[in-house]
């Protein structure tokens, strides 16, 4: 695993992964012959008002499940010339991602973690770790907000206003500050694999002396039936639907040393490139993709509504996503047995190694997607 995939070895230390990750997005650069360029995070997308906002550029499409984009990146790469795979960018996430407002809400606000078993414990025994409190824009339209802060593991239940306001400073907007400050409960949860890797794009014509930085993802993923992830009569399981995502968001992008930032040129070289991969997974793709206008935690929250959990019974659980790390709940029982506490960390892991419904091995994904 580790000789073809390097990444894999660094899957729980971030800052070796994402140096690492650097290191071979600069070598397939300098293999594309080109030297003296540097590498530039996504730039904040000013509007005509002069706000400054931070946008994730990302697109996706939603298959019925993840073995119907085997060899996508060799395809990718046949149908896009000037699209070149970063080689060694390998890498796998375990996300178990809880949707924290409903339907009715002006963003999404969710709760995501990295997902690890113990040295030499059972690889089916997970804990969340890593805890990312975020803010989105609804839908998965164009030139959507984003706003992301990591939460101490051992603090996962603090307030995250004061931790996006010091990443964010004046850049955090108004009615994304004020979201926040609004109480938050789980509402449901998705539980995904993703097998992540990079790919570089380039268009003389369109995107200049830029090389267009791509992180594209496969994800296979579980939506659980009850925000407590209980069994669901409605479902006749805890879990509720199995989709496949293929996604591909804008990392950054490569210029020249000397080159003038230029905030128009980017972003329409941004917004090229998402086309440009969209383009060819009409026809690859065309009778399979699902016709999907939600993000991942809207379809938490549509699923649910359609199995008829109704909002007064998430008001009345009130579960937050840091009740889920246990494994025996100091106030929750079972229904069928007051005398037994409810083990959300282990319902969660049913979400993700649950037989029937098993998502597949990271390295497994990777296969198939090469």
């Amino acid at each position: 695993m580790t000789s073809n995939r390097p990444l894999f070895k660094h899957i729980r230390n971030h800052t070796a992964l994402f140096s690492e990750l650097s290191r071979y997005r600069n070598i397939a650069v300098q293999g594309l012959g080109l030297s003296e360029y540097e590498f530039h995070k996504t730039p904040k997308f000013v509007a005509e008002d002069g706000r400054r906002l931070t946008i994730e550029p990302e697109r996706s499409i939603v298959l019925p499940n993840v073995e119907q984009l085997k060899g996508v990146k060799s395809k990718l790469e046949k149908a896009i010339p000037t699209l070149t795979m970063v080689e060694h960018s390998e890498i796998g996430y375990r996300y178990p991602t809880a949707a924290l407002a409903g339907l009715d809400a002006p963003f999404i606000k969710r709760m995501r973690s990295e997902y690890f078993h113990k040295v030499d414990e059972d690889r089916s025994i997970c804990r969340p770790v890593n805890l990312s409190y975020g803010i989105k824009s609804r839908g998965k339209a164009d030139n959507r907000q984003e706003y992301e802060v990591w939460m101490p593991d051992e603090a996962p239940e603090q307030n995250p206003l004061p931790l996006l306001i010091d990443l964010y400073g004046e850049d955090l907007p108004n009615d994304v500050r004020h979201f926040v400050e609004q109480p938050s409960k789980v509402h449901g949860w998705m539980g995904v694999k993703r097998a992540a890797f990079e790919a570089l794009y380039q268009n003389k014509e369109i995107c200049g002396d830029l090389v267009i930085c791509v992180a594209m993802s496969v994800d296979a993923y579980n939506i659980g039936a009850r925000p407590d992830l209980s069994f669901s009569p409605e479902a006749e399981s805890s879990i509720a639907a199995s989709n496949a995502e293929l996604e591909w968001e804008i990392e950054g992008y490569y210029a020249p040393r000397d080159w003038e930032f230029d905030h128009d040129m980017v972003w329409s070289a941004i917004n090229h490139t998402l086309a440009a991969i969209n383009a060819p997974l009409t026809d690859l793709y065309g009778s399979t993709i699902l016709p999907v206008v939600e993000s991942k935690t809207e379809r938490i929250l549509s699923t649910l509504k359609g199995l008829g959990v109704r909002q007064e019974e998430i008001d009345e659980m009130n579960l937050q996503p840091w009740e889920f790390m246990l494994n025996e709940s100091s106030h929750r029982v079972k229904s069928h047995d007051p005398s037994r506490p409810v083990n959300l960390l282990g319902r969660l892991n049913r979400l993700f190694y649950q037989e029937d419904r098993k998502l597949p091995s990271l390295n497994w994904m990777h296969d198939l997607i090469t």
